[in-house]
């Protein structure tokens, strides 16, 4: 057959399967052979500025391949507008005509938000009509009439208990995959099996960085017999099963690499003094600044604030300096105000964490300093405890951080490392599989119907040790059977909750003991759903304030209950965001928390759970709810550390010891059960050689916790934050009884004689 100028008609094959010419002026390919004789409709007009990105001049490569392959992997490097405008090709090309839809999944919520308005503006309509989002408790658009979705990867996972087969979708585009995020390889590893069972699904992985072969042959069907390479869905060009893969330059200008020429002790008090260095040099462009956590990112503007009203004095700068924070748990209003651009006369120096290294961009950036760490999640599967930790980036990550400075002129990145170290970085993130506690996937993946985890395909396989450890727990906390199945009376209902395990299991347990706290729980639990990291927000400079506010609604019962104090004296001041502001209080957190209480006090309605009822004031109640969720977090008081360089007032470090990893008898009367077998048959997590490390792990109350400063006998914490010092600190304290544990998780404790 003689060489096709333009795009290959329907049902025609090239002798070149994948490196077929598409120059010529032919009218671009359309969905299902539909060529279009009217003009197109207003939300097809794409404006100019979209047509200078370098993804438009592979408008119709893409649509081709994505006509003829199930599977393409883009690799769109930074600013190619691989995420803007392939979803509106999309639209345009109709795969979202008869009804379906085409979803973009993102790995974090303010990504999903922030490109769906940008896609909206772009297409000339109101956000939530054509081009709509949906993250977790919040979704914006209109049934029938949005065509392009934007969605966390979590919220497509949940989609799919209602709709396995994700009907209502013809094209799923999950991008930023080189993130490796727990949810994303989950999605991926669905997604294959999805596609045997809908030929006519298309699948679109799109990254900056993604190792393309790696997942070219995970989607293969050339490694399972089983699956025809090659499916007809109906007339038209055969399918493909074998991924395509298409490269798409970007559109950044050239960025200037620098590294410290000597360690630096300190990062962050290195990035302050760096930003502060470029600022001096006056010349033009915005500054952004990399850190590793919402703690380093205000003590950071806090010290930018001082040193911008130390050179404001100075008239020798054409501009001053505008410290700007940006970080996950911001206000939307605020977050507003790092993406706005500078006022006239000021410079932006936004300092942010890891979730402006991709799909965000700051316009008008021209320098980055990389403090080149990052704070991730890492589990250790012998002693169940899963912290948050600073870790070295990885030279991917650190080549998309660089790459936010040229985007609209040359940049310049400064990273806070030496040349020598940076090449000892890894290439890779190590992927959220193989570090992270999976509980929550693996009661998702048994809500979807696969009782064989053991044997689900993986782009990663996750440590078979962990996935044991999460199995075990389930299984403690009632939501597996002998036969790891989930149970009817806490494992269905906790699968149809988008809440993590524990939370869910506490939030079950507050409706069905005989003294309900169903009222309570729910608050405290949309509470922290909605602020992870806690409602209170603290300008720079304030922290003695910030402390005094948290005093007032502290309570000896703990971090947990405190929030419960919150929340009620919010709402009798008429939920005033004036009030909130003097309280040091986020109101955005707080309607959030509102939002989230409805839509599980429905949830719960839907599940057959009873009206939610007060416990009138019996916090003993509350807390035996509480420690139904958390009693594998339990932790007992050991002894204090005294530091003899101190003074003599100085209280000490109290040291706490986990109970669950400690399988022998102790003197506290209370133990972890021991050679019994739980639920599933398997030996308890108290027999597990994690009590091997139960004398070398250092728990302590994190110093943020209202109970820090008391030293309550029995505790349960929410999660734990590793410190540089080697401490585990716990976080979402709530102090408790022996008897609690005893009464509450029988199978789990037992007295010790």
């Amino acid at each position: 057959m003689a060489q096709q100028q333009g795009f290959l008609k329907p049902g025609e094959r090239s002798k070149k399967a994948f490196g077929v010419a598409f120059e010529g002026n032919n009218d671009p390919y359309v969905h299902n052979k539909k060529q279009r004789t009217q003009p197109p409709t207003s939300h097809q007009r794409r404006p100019r500025d979209a047509d200078r990105l370098p993804v438009a001049k592979y408008r119709r490569q893409l649509l081709y391949l994505v006509e003829t392959h199930a599977t393409v992997v883009v690799l769109g490097e930074t600013g190619s507008g691989k995420t803007t405008q392939i979803p509106q090709f999309l639209d345009e090309a109709g795969w979202t005509e008869g009804g379906r839809m085409v979803a973009c999944t993102q790995p974090r919520r303010a990504a999903a938000v922030t490109v769906a308005s940008r896609v909206a503006e772009e297409a000339g309509c109101e956000l939530g009509e054509a081009v709509g989002y949906a993250v977790r408790f919040e979704s914006v658009m209109q049934q029938g009439m949005t065509r392009i979705k934007f969605l966390t990867d979590g919220v497509l996972l949940r989609e799919m208990m209602e709709d396995p087969l994700l009907a209502r979708y013809s094209v799923v585009m999950v991008d930023e995959a080189h993130e490796r995020s727990l949810a994303t390889d989950m999605l991926l590893g669905l997604l294959k099996k999805v596609q045997r069972r809908r030929p006519d699904l298309r699948l679109i992985v799109a990254s900056a960085t993604l190792q393309a072969e790696e997942l070219r042959a995970f989607f293969d069907p050339g490694r399972d017999s089983s699956v025809v390479k090659t499916v007809q869905p109906g007339p038209g060009a055969p399918v493909q099963r074998t991924p395509a893969i298409i490269s798409i330059e970007g559109r950044t200008h050239p960025v200037e690499v620098h590294f410290l020429q000597q360690p630096c002790s300190n990062y962050v008090v290195a990035s302050v003094e760096t930003a502060v260095d470029i600022h001096k040099a006056d010349l033009p462009g915005d500054i952004l600044v990399f850190l590793t956590g919402q703690q380093e990112v205000e003590d950071a503007v806090r010290m930018l604030d001082r040193e911008a009203e130390r050179l404001s004095a100075s008239s020798g700068y054409g501009s001053k300096l505008l410290p700007l924070p940006l970080y996950a748990g911001l206000t939307g209003t605020a977050q507003a105000v790092a993406f706005s651009p500078a006022p006239r006369g000021y410079r932006k120096c936004v300092v942010a964490t890891n979730i402006a290294e991709t799909s965000l961009t700051l316009e008008g950036v021209v320098y980055v300093v990389d403090s080149c760490f990052v704070k991730q999640r890492a589990y250790n599967p012998l002693l169940g405890l899963e912290a948050l930790c600073v870790a070295p980036v990885s030279k991917a990550s650190a080549t998309q951080r660089a790459g936010r400075a040229g985007r609209v002129r040359p940049g310049k990145a400064f990273r806070l490392c030496t040349a020598q170290d940076f090449a000892k970085l890894p290439d890779t993130t190590v992927p959220e599989m193989q570090r992270a506690e999976l509980q929550g996937m693996v009661l998702q993946l048994k809500a979807l119907g696969i009782d064989n985890i053991m044997r689900f395909e993986w782009l990663a396989p996750p440590p078979a040790e962990a996935m044991v450890r999460a199995l075990e727990a389930l299984a403690a906390l009632g939501v597996l059977d002998q036969d790891a199945r989930l149970t009817q009376d806490v494992g269905l209902p906790l699968a149809s909750l988008s809440l993590d395990p524990s939370l869910g299991k506490a939030l079950l347990t507050a409706f069905r003991q005989s003294v309900p706290c169903s009222q309570e729980m729910l608050t405290i639990v949309a509470m922290l759903t909605a602020a992870p990291h806690g409602p209170w927000v603290a300008p720079p400079g304030v922290r003695k304030a910030l402390d005094e506010a948290k005093s007032r609604f502290a309570v000896v019962e703990g971090d947990l209950v405190s929030l419960l104090n919150v929340w009620r004296a919010w709402q009798e001041h008429g939920c005033s965001a004036q009030w909130c502001a003097k309280q040091l209080l986020n109101q955005h957190s707080l309607r959030k928390a509102e939002e989230v209480r409805k839509q599980l006090a429905r949830a719960c309605a839907r599940l057959g759970l009873p009206e939610p009822e007060s416990c009138d004031g019996d916090m003993d109640h509350l807390r035996k709810g509480i420690v139904a969720g958390l009693f594998m977090n339990a932790a007992v008081f050991e002894s204090t550390d005294h530091n003899p360089l101190a003074p003599e007032s100085d209280p000490g470090t109290h040291v706490y010891r986990l109970i669950r990893p400690v399988g022998g008898a102790d003197a506290t009367g209370v133990r972890a059960r021991s050679g019994g077998r739980d639920g599933m048959g398997r030996a308890a997590p108290g027999a597990t050689t994690g009590a091997l490390d139960a004398g070398r792990l250092r728990l302590r109350i994190h110093s943020g916790s209202v109970l820090a400063r008391c030293r309550p006998e029995w505790v349960v914490f929410q999660t734990v934050q590793q410190s540089d010092s080697g401490w585990y600190e716990m976080q979402g304290v709530t102090a408790v009884q022996p008897d609690m544990l005893l009464e509450v998780a029988p199978h789990f404790f037992q007295k010790s004689r």
